[in-house]
């Protein structure tokens, strides 16, 4: 999630009352989940397992809840809980807002597209040219949806992240402020769910084709020409390349890659990623 305009170590620190070690002048572009990071951006650690792959990464700040050692070229935020923190930066920067129309005044629909009744369309969500949206379809605040697609009755694009931390009062859930992008000529089967990315964007690649009842998590990459059959569950943060099959029934968990023209038969439960053209 891209912070416009930009702002300041010292200003993002005030934010939340964290301690700053750094240039107080580098800038924040961004905010984004380690799965989505980008050079700029600030990204959140708060288990000392995870901690060398976010001082590692593209991120230029970091809000971490111990002090470091500070790369090179890099800066922290110390808080006591990072978690809440980057929740409250959520909640700042992308803000909820309730929607007044059925569809939003604010959203952009192609020439030639068809919404059928009783249709949700949140703000800012842009359809492209000669698309059909059936029936009960919910299309949260955000989401972009290409040319020449089929979406089918009661699917739900654009749904928060399942993304929780447990603590000792419950569950805390991770606010989500990422978007799903749909490319071309790609049809969305009934009742299929395609969650949003926390911080960045769940994509469905040109002329890929979803059966009913599919769950596609947050931050996931699907590529074009895909197909994908009823009840697959593919969890978040995961890359599916171009030409993948991905037969009834069959899981994928997350943070794994399935290669190009592969193929995933039915109630398969994968443990790990698998080499382009295998099955």
């Amino acid at each position: 999630m891209k912070l416009n305009p930009a702002l300041t170590l010292q200003e993002i620190a005030e934010i939340i009352n964290a301690k700053y070690v750094g240039d107080p002048n580098l800038l924040v572009l961004g905010i984004n989940e380690i799965h989505k990071v980008e050079e700029g951006d600030l990204v959140f650690v708060d288990h000392p397992k995870y901690y060398d792959k976010a001082l590692e990464s593209n991120a230029t700040t970091i809000l971490i809840n111990k002090e470091v050692e500070v790369p090179k070229g890099k800066a922290l935020l110390i808080a006591e809980d990072p978690f809440m923190d980057f929740n409250k930066l959520m909640e700042k920067f992308n803000p909820f807002t309730p929607a007044q129309n059925s569809v939003s005044e604010s959203a952009e629909i192609g020439e030639g597209t068809i919404i059928q009744p009783s249709v949700f369309i949140g703000h800012n969500v842009k359809i492209g040219k000669n698309s059909i949206i059936h029936p009960n379809v919910v299309v949260y605040s955000d989401c972009t949806i290409g040319d020449d697609v089929v979406i089918h009755a009661g699917a739900v694009i654009g749904a928060d992240a399942f993304y929780y931390q447990k603590r000792e009062a419950g569950y805390e859930k991770l606010l989500s402020g990422g978007s799903v992008v749909i490319g071309n000529k790609v049809e969305i089967g009934a009742s299929t769910t395609i969650d949003r990315g926390v911080s960045g964007n769940t994509v469905i690649g040109d002329g890929t084709k979803i059966d009913n009842l599919v769950q596609i998590g947050h931050d996931t990459e699907i590529g074009k020409h895909c197909l994908i059959a009823a009840q697959v569950g593919i969890a978040g943060a995961v890359v599916i390349r171009d030409n993948v099959t991905l037969w009834g029934q069959a899981g994928v968990p997350s943070d794994i890659e399935i290669g190009e023209a592969a193929t995933v038969l039915a109630q398969s439960g994968l443990m790990t990623s698998v080499d382009g053209g295998k099955v």
